[in-house]
């Protein structure tokens, strides 16, 4: 235990407190779960703020799949949607309870990763995207025709996960930690346990090329589906039960097309990029448009839409993204990253200016 701890203080010493970008994720976190303890949060900004961390890892799962792999899917909302009524359908006609249902919804939203991973196989590009589109609106359409059994248009209620805000706002926030560290493991292209992001990287740059490396790139796509498929389907499990019912509004195009634009705010090929978008996007919408009572609440995917256009023409590669060149600089010898004040490298000592 004492020679993991002091691994531990080590990595931390060696590889957070030196990277500026990976310091403030490290004190945005801790802010996460120290600030609700010390101030007291209206309710409405509670429930703003739990969603949040909801939003965050579905919008960080969309760009485990389509952004580190490149495979563009403009239909995420079939696994949060299938997730949701997975669990809302388990409560409703077994009676079980959420911390059995939930589980269940996320591993069934992963098999449905599986399942639109074959058929979008064989495609590429656009082709690829509207195939996924589909999927949900199919989804969407069962739901609707079969609404003795799944409520049509109104749902179905489905009990809270916790009896408090405060204890829901936790449960998520560990959940969304948990996801987005592990999510951003298998990403990392210089990690020395994990290779998937590596092989994640060289897919999405060019798929021909890494096949004839001898990469089984189905393999690596099928786990993309799988992964992203998990992650989002946890969310929408979390989603419902913090809401409190399972609705077609989990299935619409606007959930997809809303993590496209989260990821395409904060920056798309990096894991807090998501969670930069979602925090400005949605929280700060949200929380000055005062539940749809004023104008900002009653057209936030139009000032969402006009904002991302705006990033695009401006900041292409997102705001994380661009702060982040702006406070890191790339060893050109070693690839580490290193603060933009320094002059040489930390490790191998190479002139970064």
């Amino acid at each position: 235990m004492v020679g993991l701890v002091r691994r531990l203080f080590t990595t931390f010493r060696w590889s957070v407190l030196p990277v500026p970008g990976r310091l403030i994720a490290v004190i945005f976190f801790a802010a996460l779960f120290i600030i609700p303890l010390t101030i007291t949060i209206p309710r409405y900004h509670l429930l703003i703020l739990t969603f949040t961390t909801i939003f965050a890892m579905f919008a960080v799962s969309w760009d485990f799949l389509s952004g580190y792999t490149g495979q563009v899917n403009f239909g995420h909302a079939l696994f949060f949607g299938v997730g949701a009524y997975c669990s809302a359908l388990l409560n409703k006609y077994l009676g079980w309870q959420p911390g059995l249902t939930i589980p269940i919804g996320a591993v069934v939203a992963m098999l449905a990763g599986v399942a639109t991973c074959f058929p979008a196989l064989r495609l590429r590009g656009p082709y690829l995207s509207l195939l996924t589109m589909a999927f949900p609106l199919m989804l969407l359409g069962l739901v609707i025709a079969l609404k003795d059994y799944t409520g049509g248009e109104y749902g179905i209620m489905v009990p809270h996960i916790a009896a408090t805000g405060l204890s829901q706002y936790y449960i998520c926030l560990i959940v969304m930690t948990v996801a987005v560290l592990i999510m951003w493991k298998l990403t990392d292209a210089g990690s020395k346990y994990v290779r998937t992001g590596l092989i994640f990287h060289a897919i999405r740059e060019d798929e021909i090329a890494a096949r004839a490396s001898g990469i089984n790139t189905i393999r690596y796509k099928l786990l993309a589906f799988t992964i992203g498929g998990l992650f989002a389907g946890i969310a929408g499990t979390l989603y419902v039960h913090v809401l409190g019912v399972a609705g077609p509004s989990t299935l619409v195009l606007t959930m997809s097309f809303q993590a496209v634009i989260w990821v395409a705010f904060g920056g798309i090929v990096s894991i807090y990029g998501p969670i930069v978008g979602v925090i400005v996007l949605y929280t700060l919408l949200h929380f000055l448009g005062v539940g749809g009572t004023t104008f900002i609440g009653r057209n936030q995917i139009l000032i969402m839409s006009v904002v991302v256009i705006l990033m695009l023409l401006f900041m292409p590669q997102g705001v994380a993204v661009w702060v982040r060149n702006k406070i890191e600089r790339e060893c050109p010898r070693c690839k580490l990253a290193n603060g933009a004040w320094r002059k040489e490298c930390r490790a191998c000592g190479a002139n970064l200016r």
